[in-house]
Order: C-alpha cells, then sequence, then structure tokens
C-alpha cells in the first residue's frame, strides 16, 4: 500500500507533517510506503532529523505551495505544480492508495472532486468526521465540504453516513439524525423541514431531528447537516474542550488543596483528555470521491498526522469506497 502525504500542507509544514509520518512508521504495517509529496529540500531536511528507515519514504518534488488563504481554484488552476495537486493526481493514476493532507479544506476538496471524480450514485461528497463523546464516538456529516445543501444532498449524506458509521465504528444498525435548532418534528428552517421528510420516508434508521444537547448523550450515531454547520458545531466542539482544560487548570492551581486533589486523581484526569482529544481522531474522510483522502485539521501536529496516516491505511484496508457503492446502490 503507498500513502501520498502532502508535506506542504498545514500550519506546521512541513515539520509536523515529516514527524507524523515517522511516528506512523511503528503502527502501520512495514509493507506501506509513504510518498512525501512537496519542496524536496525542506522534507530532506526533515528527514535529516530524525534517525529514520528511509527505504519507506520516497520524495516527489513540487515548486508550488497552496497556502491556507488561497481560494478553492487555487490548486486546479492557478497552482498545477503544489503539492496538493500533484498528490491528487497521484491518487487518480493510481500511484498511490490514499492522500493526507493538512492544507486548504477548499482546495483540497475542490481538487479531489475535479481530479478524482465521484462515485456511482453520489451527486456530492461531504467530509464525514467522527467525534468523541462519553458513550462512544458519532459521526457528523457534513462537516465542511458544502456550505449550503440542498435537501436531497443532505438525504445522500444520511445514507453515506450510515455505511460509513458500520465500518468505522462497526454499527449494525446506526442512529441517523438531523441537526437542528430542536428535536421536535417541526423545529429548523425550510431546507431542515424539507430535509426531514425525506429521511423519514427513506431512512429506516432515522430518528428524527436532534439538538446540540443531544450530541453527547448516547442518542445518535450520525448527525447530518449541511458544511457550514457542521463545521461550525465541530469547531466549537474543540474549543469548548480546550476552554474548560484551560480553566479547569486554573482553578486546580488556586488552591493546594486541589493541587492534592488532582495528583490523586491524575489518572481519571488523563483518561478524559485523552478520549476528549480531537487529534486522536485524526482526520476526516471526504466521503464520496473516486479515492481516499483524508483531511487533517490546519492545525495538526504531528500526533495528530500519525493518526490521519492510520485512518487512512484502515480505510484503504477496510476497502470503504467499494462498500459505499454498495450500499448506495442497495438504496436506489
Amino acid at each position: 500500500m503507498i500513502i501520498a502525504l502532502d508535506a506542504m500542507g498545514g500550519d506546521n509544514a512541513p515539520q509536523d507533517i515529516i514527524s507524523g509520518a515517522i511516528q506512523a512508521l511503528e503502527e502501520i504495517p512495514a509493507d506501506v510506503t509513504f510518498k512525501l509529496v512537496g519542496d524536496e529540500s525542506l522534507i530532506n531536511l526533515e528527514l535529516n532529523k530524525h534517525n529514520v528507515d528511509l527505504e519507506r519514504f520516497s520524495i516527489i518534488h513540487t515548486t508550488e505551495v497552496v497556502t491556507m488563504d488561497d481560494p478553492p481554484t487555487a490548486a486546479i488552476r492557478g497552482k498545477k505544480n503544489s503539492s496538493i495537486a500533484i498528490a491528487v493526481d497521484m491518487v487518480k493514476k493510481g500511484e498511490a492508495d490514499a492522500l493526507v493532507s493538512a492544507g486548504n479544506t477548499g482546495a483540497s476538496v475542490a481538487c479531489c472532486i475535479l481530479k478524482l471524480g465521484r462515485l456511482p450514485g453520489i451527486s456530492r461528497p461531504a467530509i464525514a468526521t467522527v467525534i468523541p463523546a462519553p458513550h462512544g464516538k458519532f459521526v457528523l456529516l457534513d462537516s465542511g465540504a458544502n456550505v449550503d445543501s440542498k435537501p436531497e444532498m443532505l438525504n445522500q449524506f444520511s445514507i453515506m453516513g450510515e455505511i460509513y458509521a458500520k465500518v468505522i465504528l462497526e454499527l449494525d444498525s446506526p442512529r441517523v439524525g438531523l441537526f437542528s435548532n430542536g428535536s421536535e418534528d417541526g423545529k429548523g428552517n425550510e431546507v431542515t423541514k424539507a430535509t426531514f421528510k425525506l429521511l423519514k420516508e427513506n431512512n429506516y434508521n432515522f430518528i428524527g431531528n436532534v439538538e446540540g444537547t443531544d450530541l453527547f448523550k448516547d442518542k445518535v450515531d450520525v448527525v447530518v447537516c449541511d458544511g457550514f454547520i457542521g463545521n461550525l458545531v465541530l469547531k466549537s466542539c474543540e474549543g469548548i474542550a480546550k476552554g474548560i482544560s484551560g480553566m479547569l487548570k486554573e482553578n486546580i492551581k488556586k488552591k493546594q488543596v486541589r493541587k492534592v486533589g488532582y495528583a490523586l486523581s491524575k489518572g481519571a484526569f488523563d483518561e478524559l483528555r485523552e478520549k476528549t482529544d480531537s487529534r486522536a481522531t485524526g482526520g476526516a474522510l471526504l466521503l464520496g470521491v473516486n479515492g481516499i483522502f483524508i483531511k487533517a485539521h490546519g492545525s495538526s501536529d504531528a500526533y495528530a498526522l500519525k493518526n490521519a496516516l492510520k485512518v487512512a491505511y484502515e480505510l484503504t484496508l477496510k476497502e470503504i469506497n467499494k462498500k459505499l457503492i454498495a450500499g448506495i446502490e442497495q438504496e436506489a
């Protein structure tokens, strides 16, 4: 198996991208190799900082980088020799089985859709993010690929999300909910109301509308929404988790007795931190394109990139796209 890695994508590229790939060597089988796509001199500079088996790496030199501020069309029209554009080409040509990037979401998604194309029966791909919760995990889609979505698109997201949850969460019958501003049937805007009717007709696992307070109550396994709302939910959850952690640390420092209590409960705090760490998820799959593309968070560090590569490996191994095609055909 060959995994392509956009070495120039993300806030911490190429340092943490390369470090993440090196960490992944210990957790991904030896028959998996990595193609590092980007500026060869910068990549070699980082590789030389580590005592690593270079036989599992190859470098694909590119001269351009799509920045986080570039428009979505940058990787398609303006910077055709960018690391993300060349990496997507590799997947299209069969020179790589999967691709991981922490770079510009809009540009990478647009590039994948245009170059890789959609899977049969898919009208619009969506980013599916696995979010940790007290009871386990749930899938949120779309979390950033489509700012505006029609009811028919959201209906298809529910089907893709259900199939994905069966594979990634190993659930026999995932509960599907439509994200809205209330759990009552009549809640939501016109798009949400129209989508509710479609899901009720077409998805036997549909449990109805879910709101923000339902997400962490073991009530739903797949949460469907458009990419604008999904991205807000995702980043709000990450921000709240970090904010609470910061406030907790500050309050513990205020009194010695609290410091003692923390020391006694450190194991529980560490377990909670590990369970709620978004970096452990690594990255999100762009569901519906004819290839495996894992979008890692733009601020991903080496730990997050390592886990994104593990996700790419596992989904390729599980042949997620074949299962998506079969599921869509069955629903048609």
